[in-house]
């Protein structure tokens, strides 16, 4: 048995920033993907990934009816008879690893379900959004469920505010354009529940909230809008700014290895870095007007380009 692939994301601005009700936006991000799966011959991560199923499998009994049923007979039957969730996504890498198997969840046993081939209205989108959130805090703890939604949809998302989300259209890649916005690798694998608390921890404090509200959401906003208008001028002048908050105001979120390495590219204009996810390992994404200068710069890590201009 195989099911369908769904692919990771990527949140291109609203990190954080979208707790508080700033503009984000998420897109699918095909190089990695998962699917489903049965195999008379199970690998050890296959195991692992089964009976990691097996508990997600009781939580989802848990979830209230009203919000969303499952067949949990037929997922219980299948479960019992190995399956596994089969994926390409980094785990801890700020892409959707769950987000990816909680839509392959949601498509296969739901009643009722929303499709992607309906009128996606505001509504049913929020409804996806918050059965997708019930069902991915058994993983984080705390969802906003925009991962899965992602994911189950393949179509960028602008998240206008928590209760305003909509499927958007982004302006068509130019294939041979210099440039581009980058994944990095930091080697890492960040885990997202102790950096929301950090993040949290600092929201008590109204300097830290102030900021929020005056610099960090005014620029992701301002990115948002850019990127959506295809403004590239506009958006790397927002993304700098993005990005030197960040490196003043969310320093426990970045590794500390890529301080250095974050400031040099807020020096030399070559590229500007910014959170991916929640931080603290995992990717670390990239915005470069000229991609070969950014190679050279960060010649010792692994660049992965997901959109040119």
């Amino acid at each position: 048995m195989k099911g369908p692939l769904f692919y990771s994301k990527i949140l291109l601005f609203g990190e954080y920033g979208i707790i508080k009700d700033s503009k984000g936006l998420s897109i699918p991000y095909s190089f990695y993907n998962g699917a489903l799966k049965t195999d008379s011959n199970p690998s050890e991560s296959a195991i692992k990934s089964n009976e990691s199923l097996r508990k997600f499998t009781d939580y989802l009994e848990t979830i209230d009816a009203d919000l969303v049923s499952f067949d949990i007979t037929l997922l219980k039957n299948h479960v019992e008879s190995g399956m596994y969730f089969d994926s390409s996504i980094p785990q801890g890498y700020g892409v959707g690893s769950s987000g990816a198997l909680v839509a392959a969840i949601y498509d296969k046993y739901a009643k009722d379900k929303i499709t992607v081939l309906e009128n996606l209205t505001r509504e049913k989108l929020l409804k996806l959004k918050a059965i997708f959130s019930a069902m991915e805090s058994f993983f984080h703890g705390k969802s906003s469920g925009l991962d899965p939604l992602n994911s189950y949809l393949s179509i960028p998302i602008l998240i206008n505010s928590k209760d305003n989300i909509e499927a958007t259209g982004i302006p068509s890649q130019k294939t041979d354009g210099k440039g581009a916005v980058f994944l990095l690798d930091s080697g890492i694998t960040g885990e997202t529940a102790p950096m929301i608390s950090i993040f949290m921890e600092n929201m008590k404090q109204e300097g830290f909230r102030k900021m929020l509200k005056d610099q960090f959401i005014k620029h992701t906003d301002a990115c948002v809008e850019d990127f959506l208008k295809g403004d590239v001028k506009s958006l790397f002048t927002n993304t700098k700014q993005l990005s030197k908050v960040v490196l003043n105001h969310f320093k426990p979120m970045i590794p500390t290895q890529f301080h250095d390495l974050w400031k040099k590219g807020l020096e030399t204009n070559d590229y500007y870095l910014k959170l991916c996810g929640s931080g603290g390992g995992g990717y670390i994404l990239g915005f470069t007007e000229d991609i070969q200068k950014a190679k050279q710069a960060l010649s010792d890590y692994k660049l992965e380009v997901v959109y040119n201009f």
